[in-house]
C-alpha cells in the first residue's frame, strides 16, 4: 500500500527539480496529483511521465503569481479527482542582486511567485478544504527566510513572509481541521548550482578538491522528495504550524521565535539604562550575522 493512497494533491511549481520530484514521488506513492508550471509542454511532459509509470495525474498551466492559477489549480483537482487533500506550494523564482543594485521590478517579480502565490494557495486550497471538512497546505521556504541571503534580500522577504503567512493560517484555520506546515528541503537542483559553482571555484583557488554536493548538505530531488511524501502522509498528521528541514540525511524541526533577554524595570527606562542593558544583553543573546568582507 501506498504512503499517499487515496490523497488529492496539487503542486506549484512541479515541472523541473524538487517539484518534478515531488510530484513523481507522490504519485508513487499513491497520490492523484496536479502538476503546475508556467509552460504547457513542460506540465504535459511530467503528466506523461507519471501516468507511464503507472500514476494518476493531470496539469494546470499558469503562474502561481496569478490569483486565478491557484483557483484553477484547486478546481482541477476537486472537479478531476473529488477533491482536494493537500496543496503544495513549491514555486519559485530567484533574481538575486544585492539590494543597492536591485530594481523594484526583481524585487516584485519574486514576491509575486513566492509570497503572493503563497496566500493565494493558502486562500482557494483553505476555501475547498473547509467546505470538504479539512486538508494539509504546505509551503516550501528556505534558509535564506531564517537567516537571511547575501544577495537574495527579495527571496529572503518572500520566504520569511510566507512563514508569517504559515502562522496566521494556523491561527486562523485551525478550526476548520485545515493544518498548514513549511518544508525547507535542500536538494542539488538547477537553483542551486550558483551554490556549487562559488564552492567549486572557492576550492581551486584553494588548491583544494571540489566538493561534492551532498558533502554541503545537499541531497537528490528524488531523496529529498521522500521527506515530502511523509509530510503529506497521514503518518505526519500530528504536525502543525511547523518547520522542518530535510536534505535526505539530515532532517531538523526550527524553533519558533521566542523572546530572549527579557528584563522589567519598575520604572520607565531611561536611554542610559537601556544603553547599559542591551551592552549586557547583547554579549549573551542577540542573533550575530557574519559580515562580508
Amino acid at each position: 500500500m501506498g504512503h499517499l493512497n487515496g490523497k488529492r494533491i496539487a503542486i506549484t511549481g512541479s515541472t523541473r527539480g524538487l517539484g518534478r520530484a515531488f510530484a513523481e514521488e507522490m504519485a508513487s506513492a499513491g497520490a492523484s496529483v496536479v502538476v503546475n508550471g508556467t509552460r504547457a509542454d513542460l506540465v504535459a511532459d511530467v503528466v506523461e511521465g507519471i501516468r507511464d509509470a503507472g500514476g494518476t495525474a493531470t496539469g494546470f498551466t499558469g503562474s502561481i503569481a496569478e490569483e486565478a492559477t491557484a483557483a484553477g489549480l484547486v478546481r482541477t483537482c476537486t472537479e478531476t479527482f473529488g477533491g482536494i487533500d493537500t496543496i503544495v506550494h513549491n514555486a519559485g523564482i530567484v533574481r538575486d542582486k544585492t539590494l543597492l543594485k536591485m530594481t523594484a521590478e526583481e524585487f516584485d517579480d519574486v514576491i509575486a511567485v513566492h509570497l503572493r502565490g503563497a496566500f493565494f494557495c493558502i486562500k482557494h486550497a483553505g476555501l475547498a478544504m473547509k467546505d470538504s471538512g479539512g486538508g494539509h497546505i504546505i509551503l516550501v521556504i528556505s534558509a535564506s527566510g531564517l537567516s537571511g541571503g547575501f544577495g537574495q534580500g527579495n527571496y529572503a522577504a518572500a520566504k520569511e513572509g510566507m512563514m508569517g503567512l504559515q502562522r496566521t493560517a494556523v491561527l486562523e484555520l485551525s478550526k476548520s481541521y485545515i493544518r498548514c506546515n513549511c518544508m525547507w528541503p535542500i536538494a542539488e537542483t538547477d537553483m542551486t548550482q550558483v551554490v556549487f559553482e562559488r564552492a567549486n571555484a572557492a576550492a581551486r583557488a584553494a588548491g583544494n578538491t571540489p566538493p561534492r554536493p551532498v558533502d554541503m548538505g545537499f541531497g537528490k530531488p528524488a531523496e529529498v522528495a521522500q521527506g515530502m511524501v511523509w509530510l503529506a502522509s497521514d503518518k505526519a498528521a500530528h504536525l502543525q504550524g511547523q518547520c522542518l528541514t530535510f536534505n535526505g540525511r539530515k532532517t531538523a524541526l526550527w524553533s519558533h521565535p521566542a523572546e530572549v533577554g527579557v528584563t522589567f524595570h519598575q520604572d520607565a527606562w531611561s536611554v542610559e539604562e537601556l544603553d547599559v542593558h542591551y551592552r549586557e544583553v547583547a554579549q549573551q543573546a542577540i542573533w550575530r550575522p557574519k559580515m562580508a568582507r
